[in-house]
């Protein structure tokens, strides 16, 4: 059982390779430093992704965002990073990666970055009664 942080994101096969859905992972315990400070910057994570060939493994998950917890980053550089690394590992049809940052010198900010695959369009929204 791995107890460290580590900046190795796993996949698994996706089981229903020919459907789109969503997966909706809130990781509300990101942290990573501010670079211009060292203060602490926290933030609750939300990741949405339709997956293609493969699905992200929670375990390597939760290990990848505790290792920027010693990071200075910048918020939209570590969101932008984040959102780029998983669809590397994963070449999800469409991504998109939410960071609510706590509030910061009277400012709380939220980043919001997207991946869609090329050629890929989400299926249109079924209205029932």
């Amino acid at each position: 059982m791995a107890t460290s942080p580590q900046r190795t994101l796993e996949t698994f096969s996706n089981p229903a390779p020919g459907r789109d859905y969503t997966i909706h992972i809130e990781i509300p315990e990101f942290t990573c430093l501010c670079p211009k400070t060292g203060q602490p910057d926290f933030a609750h994570l939300d990741l949405a992704y339709v997956p293609d060939a493969a699905c992200i493994e929670l375990k390597s998950l939760k290990l990848y965002i505790w290792s920027f917890r010693d990071v200075g980053a910048f918020h939209e550089a570590v969101t932008n990073q984040m959102l780029d690394e998983m669809v590397a590992v994963c070449a999800p049809r469409f991504a998109r990666l939410s960071a609510r940052f706590n509030v910061r010198g009277g400012t709380y900010p939220t980043i919001v970055v997207e991946h869609r695959k090329p050629g890929w369009s989400a299926p249109a929204l079924v209205q029932l009664p």
